[in-house]
């Protein structure tokens, strides 16, 4: 396999994984992002920790989906991760009611 057609499978795996995240991103109420992943959740828990010289974060996940285009299975149902970097964890907006954005149906 060729350095090029390397370059094209990944390019085709990472557009099928945008995919999959933009049909089911609605499924779920959180972002959360970490140095090494992103992954959609239903439920997050954020605790820090001390040890004797640091500070780190340990994360719980559940219901929960991982950017990984190279795991088989993406859902995942408990996912715990222990990171000393920066976690991100935003809410989702869910309207509860979307309305088209073009006039009526019927004229």
């Amino acid at each position: 396999m060729s350095a090029e057609d390397l370059e094209k499978y990944e390019t085709e795996m990472e557009l099928q994984l945008y995919k999959e995240y933009r049909d089911i991103v609605g499924q779920f109420t959180y972002v959360v992002e970490t140095e090494r992943r992103f992954y959609l959740a239903n439920g997050v828990d954020v605790q820090v920790r001390n040890s004797d010289t640091e500070v780190y974060f340990e994360v719980a996940m559940s219901d929960a989906w991982v950017w990984d285009m190279y795991r088989p299975a993406r859902f995942v149902k408990n996912v715990r991760v222990i990171t000393f970097k920066d976690v991100n964890v935003e809410e989702l907006d869910k309207p509860e009611l979307r309305l088209p954005d073009s006039g009526p149906p019927f004229n």
